[in-house]
């Protein structure tokens, strides 16, 4: 019985095979090609030739991808969206799409109308949805839109009105047709939480394209059997029908891979995670063994959103980062990167680009390439260079840290080659056996998840009963998207009161996981 693990990142696509006892059987690197998807089939097919394995025992197939994240940021394969708002006159002051990017606007088309309904802000009743408001405005849109995003105010407390609205275009225009509800989706905040959801609905064609095309790959080199997952961005799996759902929950995957196959190799649920790749640094936090989640809100490609992030700093910084010395003789490193072309440019390779690598095999800390085309660099200069990523790092580390003791630091990530033994702020660095595939492998191992998140009425609702009643719909998300129902357990509970409301509310958060099927 095995398991494919495979994690597209900005300069490599990592792809692993794993055996029952999660021992690593195999793994490749391969650079990630401009359209993604060759590159996953390439990586896949040499693991599977190097491996030679029976194809008939593999039974899980992981895939961590950055089509989402890319689609937004380059405004790319997205899906034309109609917002609907339950909230008329109430919110009519500060209309959908404010502060968002004229091209991204253009591109999802703005089409967006307020319609009554909505609640207030302790539960009560602000306005009753119209069902024919609602189907005239279908009517209107049909064929010009590709995807809906349904938002009520105060859905958070009360999310009915969202499930009505939802069913009455499910019958309009048919069960397939995407929707998606920010109750499901966002947090406390109306603006945030509809940035999240109009993104959500806009991925529904990036996500429809990804999943067939890793279903294909996988087929194409007789992988027909496999339960296939997706990899969410708080270190944990979903279904390929949950993803298409909530597609936005892959963005930031890449990151909480590292972070959750760092605590893997190092046996180490609490630490803080370097993954060094080819073009950025990303550094995040475990706690009990998961990423430590985000309490701020998150731009994602220039739009506020507050739907589930981990916590996580990105430096431009990498193994291919471009090192450049001024006419002052000042040094900088980065943020550029020469990337997946770094077999070709980097001087130790016969290219005639000074990058962060060369840095290092001047230095000894890595033998790859040819180390007598780096022979001609100043051992001072390279120190020097070498001064100015440690201070990269100690810069980033000291925003993650929650008090001034030095921290314990795992080091993963292909780049990890070009960062100092010594780091200020680090009192012991750990280095893995296989941390260069350590995105991969935590796409392997990763458990399925489910997460609900609700403002409860304490003094309506006891607490005990607030809790089951989270706990319930925690575990029908983890159900959905995957688990099996014996094996889900009570990870997480996040209780915030808020202090304006004068009934006792508090907004709970709670997190479950379980077994893949």
């Amino acid at each position: 019985m095995y398991r494919i693990g495979i994690d597209v990142g900005g300069t490599n696509t990592d792809a692993i095979i794993l055996d029952e006892r999660h021992q690593l059987i195999h793994a490749v690197k391969s650079p990630t090609s401009l359209d993604i998807k060759t590159g996953i089939e390439s990586s896949l097919r040499q693991l599977l030739q190097e491996a030679k394995i029976d194809k008939a025992q593999i039974t899980h197939a992981m895939l961590g991808t950055t089509q989402c994240t890319n689609a937004i940021v380059e405004r790319k394969k997205l899906a034309k969206v109609g917002v609907i708002r339950l909230g008329y006159p109430a919110t009519a002051s500060v209309p959908p799409y404010t502060a968002w990017p004229k091209d991204m606007v253009d591109i999802l088309s703005g089409s967006y109308s307020l319609v009554q309904g909505g609640y207030e802000y302790d539960g009560q009743l602000l306005g009753e949805v119209d069902e024919e408001e609602i189907k005239a405005l279908l009517d209107k849109w049909r064929n010009h839109v590709e995807s809906i995003a349904v938002i009520g105010v105060f859905s958070s407390i009360k999310n009915d009105q969202e499930l009505l609205v939802r069913d009455l275009i499910q019958e309009e225009y048919g069960e397939a047709f995407p929707v998606s509800c920010s109750s499901l989706i966002g947090s406390v905040g109306l603006i945030e939480r509809e940035n999240a959801t109009i993104l959500n609905a806009a991925l529904c064609k990036v996500i429809a394209a990804t999943t067939s095309g890793f279903i294909h790959a996988l087929e194409e080199e007789g992988i027909k059997s496999a339960q296939v997952y997706l990899c969410q961005n708080d270190g944990t799996l979903m279904s390929i029908d949950y993803a298409k759902q909530f597609p936005i929950l892959t963005i930031a995957c890449g990151p909480t891979n590292s972070i959750r196959g760092a605590s893997y190799l190092a046996q180490i649920k609490d630490t803080m995670v370097l993954d060094v790749g080819g073009t950025t640094s990303d550094i995040g936090v475990l706690q009990d063994g998961f990423p430590r989640e985000s309490s701020v809100a998150v731009e994602v490609g220039d739009i506020r959103t507050n739907f589930r992030m981990p916590d996580i700093i990105s430096v431009g910084l990498g193994g291919g980062s471009i090192v450049r010395v001024s006419d002052s003789g000042a040094i900088t490193v980065g943020p550029d990167s020469v990337g997946y072309r770094i077999g070709e440019e980097a001087l130790v390779f016969g290219g005639n680009t000074l990058t962060t690598t060369d840095i290092a095999v001047r230095l000894g800390l890595a033998e790859v390439g040819d180390k007598s085309l780096v022979s001609h660099l100043e051992e001072d200069f390279a120190l020097a260079v070498q001064a100015q990523i440690a201070a990269i790092i100690e810069q980033a580390i000291d925003k993650m840290k929650t008090s001034s003791e030095d921290i314990q630091l795992v080091l993963v990530g292909g780049g990890s080659i070009i960062i100092p033994d010594q780091i200020r702020g680090v009192a012991r660095m750990i280095k893995t056996e296989n941390g260069n595939v350590a995105n991969a492998i935590g796409a392997s191992i990763a458990q399925i998840s489910g997460q609900y998140e609700q403002i409860y009425i304490y003094s309506r609702e006891p607490r005990e009963s607030s809790l089951k009643d989270a706990e319930e719909k925690a575990v029908k998300q983890a159900v959905l998207a995957g688990a099996v129902s014996e094996t889900i357990e009570l990870v997480e509970v996040e209780e915030t009161p808020l202090a304006y409301h004068p009934e006792n509310a508090t907004r709970l958060r709670v997190k479950v996981v379980g077994k893949m099927k």
